[in-house]
């Protein structure tokens, strides 16, 4: 059966998994511009940075115990920077079941070179959380980007643990909670789900990382831009805004103004609703549709933001991911979809962000053009 090429588009044909879709009705007309040009460090740029962290924290809820700081480099320097200055005093466990996770193995096993548990799962599935050691340090992705599995909650993390969690939740914060009292380190970036610029990161840390970095110093030299102490003490200005680098203030105004969308839409229950909703019509499209179902096979785990597709049947992946780059082609030079293909470490496949700035009636217009973009190709 021939499958029509369908008449209307997206009117935001957005779906990359970062940076993401900007927030509906955004416009470099709303940035408030008056820090541009300001230095960083002026009244202003420190009070513009401070607003950020401030609704940061109040659209995440995270508790006052919980201290908060932009950081250079996006969610990698954000985790970077808290890996190289902490991990060390105790041992550690890493989970990996994607790509992302796998580059915190590699950076903490042959760059670090510490003697680190690795406990893997395949892209689609989650590690056996019951092998995770409660006392050692614990290094994990809070929602796989490239695999499209989430851990479910935090209940499998020790109350008593004698180690540090270190959670990369960029592509779950802000569309999932997140039980700060599990969390020791959490990390993100602003161009995951409120559609922010790259090149800045966010780092959060609870009690019990500060007591580490007060008390530990790591045998190995730390660059200037992980610096987080000053004679031992936590340098409190960093949590304040006094960034350790110079931030761009556009990225900075374009960040608050996701915020302050996010807040306007009635803050974090409403942006997970969104995402929720998101997840669940691409789920009812999977549900009809013969030929792609879902890589993450547990619905329990798996993600309403990155939501990784695979094909149903069983073709050879060098075919496959031919087919994909083929589809994707197709529906750019559309203008019907953009960066709906598979992460490149992934199986082949499509993969639609789900987060809260994309609208559900984009995607609902997506599904047809999937269908025949995937006709179109397999004639090639």
């Amino acid at each position: 059966m021939t499958v029509e090429k369908p008449a209307v588009k997206p009117a935001r044909p957005f779906f990359s998994s970062g940076p993401c879709a900007k927030p509906p009705g955004w416009g470099p007309e709303h940035l408030a511009l008056g820090s541009l040009g300001r230095s960083h460090r002026s009244k202003l740029g420190k009070a513009r940075l401070g607003h950020a962290i401030e609704l940061t924290r109040r659209i995440l809820r995270v508790p006052a115990s919980h201290r908060i700081a932009i950081v250079p480099a996006s969610d990698t320097g954000a985790v970077e920077l808290a890996l190289w200055s902490m991990l060390g005093p105790r041992p550690v466990t890493v989970l990996a079941w994607e790509s992302f996770g796998e580059g915190w193995v590699t950076d903490i096993v042959k760059q670090l070179k510490l003697d680190a548990a690795i406990v893997r799962a395949d892209y689609g599935a989650l590690p056996d959380l019951n092998k995770v050691d409660p006392g050692s340090d614990i290094v994990f992705t809070w929602n796989g980007t490239t695999s499209g599995v989430r851990v479910p909650d935090g209940g499998w993390i020790a109350d008593d643990r004698g180690g540090l969690t270190f959670a990369d939740a960029t592509s779950g914060v802000f569309a999932q909670e997140l039980p700060w009292e599990k969390l020791d380190v959490t990390t993100f970036s602003w161009q995951k789900v409120l559609g922010g610029e790259g090149g800045h990161g966010m780092l959060i840390l609870g009690p019990r990382a500060v007591e580490r970095l007060e008390g530990y110093a790591p045998p190995w030299p730390l660059p200037k831009i992980f610096r987080m102490t000053k004679g031992g003490k936590l340098n409190e200005g960093l949590f304040q805004g006094d960034t350790i680098n110079t931030p761009s203030m556009l990225a900075v105004e374009d960040y608050i103004f996701a915020l302050e969308w996010a807040l306007g839409l009635g803050g974090l229950p409403s942006l997970i609703a969104r995402a929720d909703a998101n997840a669940a019509a691409v789920d009812a499209w999977v549900q009809r549709t013969d030929w792609i179902e879902h890589l993450a096979a547990d619905p329990a785990t798996r993600s309403n933001t990155s939501v990784c597709l695979r094909f149903a049947d069983a073709g050879a992946p060098e075919g496959q991911a031919a087919l994909v780059k083929r589809m994707a082609a197709l529906l750019e030079a559309e203008g019907a979809a953009y960066d709906v293909a598979s992460y490149r470490d992934a199986p082949p496949g499509l993969r639609l962000w789900c987060g809260a700035t994309v609208e559900t009636a984009d995607l609902e217009a997506l599904f047809p053009w999937l269908d025949w973009a995937r006709e179109e190709a397999s004639r090639a």
